[in-house]
């Protein structure tokens, strides 16, 4: 195993961990099984967690974590529930490891969901973004996603492209959002 170019969400939560300051608020905008939500719930103060599938979302609730609220419901509506500026959001597209495949994350809602973060982000803050395009909507998304964050303007976001070149064409990758 690599220390370094291994495990994606690693290197977001390593990203995340070194810098951002304060670390009040944060949103993982895609639970699954929970990986980044536990990280985030030991890092911050209060952590926003959305699924579309409930078995997500109750199979979380078990961990009874006090600083973490769950939410039922898709990633693009995250100003319906989260009402205060975020330090940190992250995402891990595609679908929910070991579970329904069919069921997957939509470049509609995603960037709906992307645009809304950007909002809601304070200087400073960072987005994580796990592309997994190993799947056909996952690649069809992966390609939208990055031409949004190809046009983001550059004097107020720093966006960071994180490949493997040596692995499978349709190996995950990361982008990295920085608001300045």
């Amino acid at each position: 195993m690599f220390k370094y170019v291994g495990d994606l969400s690693n290197i977001a939560q390593n990203v995340i961990n070194t810098y951002i300051e304060d670390k009040a608020i944060a949103i993982d905008a895609t639970l699954g099984n929970g990986h980044d939500t536990d990280f985030l719930s030991k890092e911050f103060q209060k952590v926003y967690s959305f699924d579309i599938q409930e078995i997500a979302v109750e199979n979380y609730k078990k961990k009874k974590r006090e600083n973490v609220v769950l939410i039922n419901d898709s990633h693009h509506k995250l100003r319906d529930y989260v009402r205060e500026d975020v330090d940190c959001v992250m995402y891990n597209l595609g679908f929910l490891p070991g579970g329904d495949k069919t069921i997957t994350t939509t470049w509609e809602t995603t960037l709906k969901s992307i645009e809304a973060a950007l909002e809601m982000i304070k200087s400073g803050g960072i987005i994580t973004i796990g592309i997994y395009i190993g799947h056909n909507e996952g690649e069809n998304e992966g390609n939208k996603v990055l031409q949004f964050l190809e046009n983001l303007p550059k004097n107020k976001y720093g966006v960071l492209l994180h490949k493997f070149i040596n692995r499978s064409k349709s190996a995950p990758m990361l982008a990295i959002i920085e608001k300045k």
